[in-house]
Formats: C-alpha cells, sequence, structure tokens
C-alpha cells in the first residue's frame, strides 16, 4: 500500500508547488488592490527563461532565480501601464498573458527539446527498499520545502506586521491610506512585483523540476487555476495551500486513471482540473456576502493621487 500512497503523496506536492508559488504572489498583489490577470503568462515569460538560464550556466537553481527575475520584468509592464497610466487592469493583465505566451514561444523556439538536470530531491530512498515514511517529509526538492515557507511568511507579513497591515488597508481604501500619507502607488509597484516575482519561479519550476525540460504553452492553465485558487481560499494565505494540494491531487488523479487504462477517454481526463476549477467557483460565487467580506474593497479599482 506504501508503494501507492507514498509516490502519490509526493507527486501531489509537486503538483501544488508552481500553484503556490503563482497564487501566493496573486494573493498579495490582490490584496493591495490589484488585479493583476497576467498570471499564465508572467509563468511562461519564467519558465522559458529559467530554462534557459539553467541551459546556458549548467546550474538549475541560477536558472530559477532567472525565472523569478524575468517574472519581476513582465510584472513591471503591467504595473506601469495601470498604476501609472491609469489603464484597465482586466484588460492589462490579459494583455500580458497573451503578449507572455507569444514571447516564450518565439524565444524558446531553439530550446525545444534541450534537457537539463533538474533540481534534485534532497533525500532518495535506495531502489531496494522503495518508498517509505521519510522519503514523504524529506524526499521533495528544495524548492517545494521552499514554496510552502514563503506561504507561511506571507501569511504572519499580512496579518501580524505593520507593512502587511498596511497593504491591506491600502486595498481596502486606496484613498485613506493616501490621505493620511502612505505611499500607495509604490505599495502597489512592490505588490505587482512581488506577484511577479513568484509567478516566475512557479513557472520556473515546471520547466527546471516538476517536467525539466521547455515546451510551448507548458504551464497548462496553471495560471488560471492560481487566479481562481485566491478565490477558493477567499484571500487567506493558509487557505491557499489546502487548495494548491486539492488541485494537485485532481491532477495526479486523472493522470493516475489514465496509467491504469480506466477506458475514459484522455482528453475527458484532462479536463478534470479545470472542471474542478470552475466547480469550485460557481460554489463560492453562490455566496456573495462571502466574497464582499473577504475580497479587497478596492480590488481592480484604478487610483488616482490627486482625489
Amino acid at each position: 500500500m506504501l508503494d501507492l500512497i507514498i509516490p502519490s503523496m509526493m507527486t501531489m506536492m509537486t503538483a501544488a508547488t508552481p500553484l503556490i508559488f503563482a497564487a501566493t504572489g496573486e494573493l498579495v498583489c490582490e490584496k493591495s488592490g490589484v488585479l493583476n490577470l497576467g498570471v499564465e503568462g508572467m509563468m511562461l515569460v519564467g519558465a522559458v527563461f529559467g530554462f534557459i538560464g539553467a541551459t546556458v550556466t549548467g546550474d538549475a537553481y541560477v536558472g530559477f532565480l532567472i525565472g523569478g527575475f524575468s517574472g519581476i520584468m513582465a510584472s513591471l509592464i503591467f504595473a506601469v501601464l495601470t498604476l501609472l497610466l491609469v489603464s484597465n487592469q482586466v484588460a492589462t493583465g490579459l494583455a500580458l498573458t497573451i503578449f507572455g505566451t507569444g514571447l516564450s514561444a518565439l524565444v524558446g523556439a531553439d530550446y525545444v527539446g534541450e534537457t537539463i538536470d533538474r533540481i534534485r530531491p534532497l533525500y532518495v530512498p535506495n531502489a531496494a527498499d522503495g518508498p517509505n515514511v521519510i522519503q514523504l517529509f524529506l524526499g521533495h526538492d528544495p524548492v517545494v520545502y521552499l514554496g510552502v515557507l514563503v506561504l507561511l511568511a506571507c501569511a504572519g507579513f499580512l496579518s501580524r506586521s505593520r507593512w502587511g497591515m498596511i497593504l491591506r488597508a491600502v486595498g481596502d481604501s486606496d484613498v485613506s491610506a493616501h490621505a493620511i500619507g502612505y505611499p500607495v502607488i509604490r505599495i502597489r509597484f512592490a505588490a505587482v512585483a512581488f506577484g511577479g516575482l513568484m509567478a516566475g519561479l512557479g513557472g520556473a519550476y515546471l520547466s527546471l523540476a516538476y517536467t525539466p525540460l521547455w515546451a510551448e504553452n507548458m504551464s497548462a492553465g496553471r495560471g488560471w487555476i492560481a487566479l481562481a485558487l485566491v478565490v477558493f481560499a477567499s484571500w487567506r494565505p493558509i487557505r491557499v495551500l489546502f487548495g494548491a494540494v486539492l488541485f494537485g491531487g485532481i491532477t495526479i488523479v486523472q493522470l493516475n486513471a489514465q496509467a491504469i487504462g480506466l477506458g475514459i477517454p484522455g482528453a475527458v481526463m484532462s479536463m478534470l482540473p479545470y472542471l474542478a476549477t470552475i466547480v469550485v467557483l460557481v460554489l463560492i460565487s453562490s455566496n456573495a456576502t462571502r466574497i464582499r467580506l473577504n475580497a479587497p474593497a478596492c480590488l481592480a479599482q484604478p487610483f488616482r493621487p490627486e482625489r
């Protein structure tokens, strides 16, 4: 039984890690009052530049950092357009996704089929021993633990730190925060850049650890799932972890179902994570009161300092 349970649980956490990074970054961004729908595009930018960085330097960890930096650069395009030029956040975020998809396909065209040394787990059991409980806790690569630590750090930052409370205040009433002297635009710039960093790291994890190769559109909608996760979690960081593991588990279920040959068409099984996302959002949307109570009051609303 352990031979089946432990590998499944480990793969579940691996599948959840890109979602944890991307959703954590988007949650902080939305807490500041900014809605960035460009998560998918930033993940693809992070994935391709992270893979190129690892290929050129021969170090997957350097590639991982490059992927995060690439996500920041992509997010700053969004920040300039929406925070300084006051463009529509929804339209700009969609444009960023389209831009990131096209840029990644163009830049990564020469790297399709290339292979690299993936980011390795901390602990690998002997082949003769097979999977064991130690592997369940120590058998992940360091990035999995980093994702959980960043999520917990963000939870503490938002709920207990002075600057976290200021960021939440900016998201709930930007005019009031500006009136008492807080730099709303700079705070939102920092939140958007952090969201880009997390999305870039999530994308880089896909190409450097989850499937150590580059393929066009390899994020496969995970950026959109990360956006849904923030709503699913009611803008609460700890719930993001639960939601990411849940959606990671659904991904693994559909892969295992195809492997054992249930006779269900593969295309139908591949739809499961996205169908689950739609179902969850429909269920959550039925309680409009809870959404209004938890969502930042100024989410996606433009801010002009002269108001």
